[in-house]
């Protein structure tokens, strides 16, 4: 293969060739991402039966986790949109935080949902909400949509029990309590930050939610909507199951290593815990629609689903050739070398996760790298976890799963996903980083 120099060259040139082609040209993102992943591939002299591999392998291990979820989600949302259970939740949100704070309240969903569950599955769970809203207030789907991406983007990459950030404090032997509540102070300013961006950046960029019906519509036909509880219960029993099951996962093992433990990893997986969701949404349809529901509803969501499985898919390719090249080797090389402190962990970090597309790699990558670094820059393992995290944020875009759910759940065009959520993610990270860099001060 080329050097690790030439190959992060050649990267930079794919980015922009991703950015000039989705952006300018409108070419859709499966064919750029499968395209740019053959040709970076074997740009850096990578055999060409490892192209293909590395290319099948990033697609099928992607949809391995997430596909199965999207769908599952898609189908959730889609009956919550025909019931007016949807709407039943945007009434009860708004009594709490008034009508004119809806972006707040998908941004304070988006940071309790993202503690125990992937933020590609809290935002297809959230999505139907999010449209609901934005339809009753008339606010454009760009700025819903930043404020509830970059709420789910804070805990996701800063406090466990997402993966990462467990998967981090692990490694560098951090007090689990420490991290988790560091994680969840730093991620407040970040999730602002975020919101901030959304209400005052991304509203210029009008996007219509594009629901099967209005709200007004919606309530004239159903007229007494489902109760907001049994609204609720579609979402919330599948985030507290993947939350007991990442309880359950803890080393000290709360609930044993028997059975219960074993049960509870079963039911909360994401894929189990989506489906309960589904089978539970079923229960807000009437009964003379129940056979609508898992034909016609079902089947529409699988096809508004089938997109983004192709994109998402698309995106984990390219980030397997990249997790294969010698760029990753050169980053690490000459970053690690550099007496940056606090710094260096974020840097690492945010060039891993810029290069290669998912936050969960980069936290658990540049965490090994960091581990025998500790106790010769004298870095705090907890503060240490929290920086990689908020370099994982920094910046998502077209190699990244998230970015295209993001864009396509919220009918963003790719160019104005580039302009409003891609410079989110970007302040957001440096936002959770100086919030570090500020608790590093105090904190040894």
């Amino acid at each position: 293969m080329v050097s690790g120099g030439i190959a992060l060259l050649f990267l930079l040139i794919a980015v922009v060739l991703i950015i000039f082609f989705t952006a300018r040209y409108n070419v859709n993102a499966f064919i750029v991402l499968i395209s740019i992943s053959f040709v970076y591939g074997l740009a850096i002299g990578m055999p060409v039966t490892d192209v293909v591999g590395k290319i099948r392998d990033g697609f099928g291990g992607t949809l391995g986790y997430i596909g199965i979820v999207i769908v599952a989600g898609t189908i959730i949302g889609f009956i919550l949109e025909k019931t007016g259970a949807a709407l039943a939740m945007t009434q009860a949100i708004l009594k709490l935080v008034g009508k004119k704070n809806s972006p707040l309240a998908m941004s304070i969903a988006g940071y309790v949902v993202s503690i125990p569950v992937f933020c590609d599955s809290g935002y297809v769970i959230l999505t139907p909400l999010n449209k609901a809203l934005a339809e009753e207030t008339g606010r454009s789907m760009a700025v819903m949509s930043v404020a509830l991406a970059t709420g789910l983007y804070a805990t996701h990459t800063l406090v466990p029990p997402t993966p990462g950030p467990i998967a981090a404090a692990g490694t560098l032997h951090a007090d689990l309590g420490t991290v988790i509540g560091l994680g969840l102070i730093v991620a407040i300013p970040a999730m602002i930050s975020g919101l901030i961006w959304a209400t005052k950046f991304a509203k210029r960029y009008q996007i219509k939610a594009e629901l099967a019906e209005s709200y007004d519509d919606l309530v004239k036909r159903y007229g007494t909507l489902p109760g907001a509880l049994h609204s609720f219960l579609p979402l919330l029993v599948p985030i507290v199951l993947i939350l007991l099951s990442s309880i359950a996962a803890y080393p000290t093992k709360p609930f044993g290593a028997g059975g219960f433990a074993k049960f509870l990893a079963f039911i909360g997986d994401p894929v189990t815990a989506l489906m309960i969701g589904v089978f539970i949404a079923l229960t807000l349809v009437r009964k003379d629609q129940l056979r609508t529901a898992v034909d016609s509803w079902a089947g529409e969501g699988i096809k508004n689903a089938a997109i983004i499985l192709a994109i998402t898919g698309a995106g984990g390719s390219f980030g397997s050739i990249l997790k294969a090249s010698p760029m990753a080797t050169f980053i690490n090389t000459n970053l690690a070398g550099l007496p940056l402190g606090i710094l260096l962990p974020f840097f690492i970090s945010a060039a891993l996760k810029t290069a290669q597309g998912s936050s969960t790699v980069a936290i658990i990558t540049t965490a090994s790298i960091m581990a025998p670094l500790l106790a010769p820059l004298g870095l705090n393992p907890a503060l240490t976890v929290l920086a990689i995290g908020a370099g994982a944020m920094v910046v998502s875009h077209a190699n990244d799963s998230y970015f295209w759910v993001v864009s396509r759940f919220s009918n963003m065009p790719v160019a104005t996903s580039y302009k409003a959520y891609t410079t989110a993610t970007l302040l957001e990270g440096v936002v959770a980083f100086v919030c570090v860099a500020i608790l590093s001060i105090f904190i040894h």
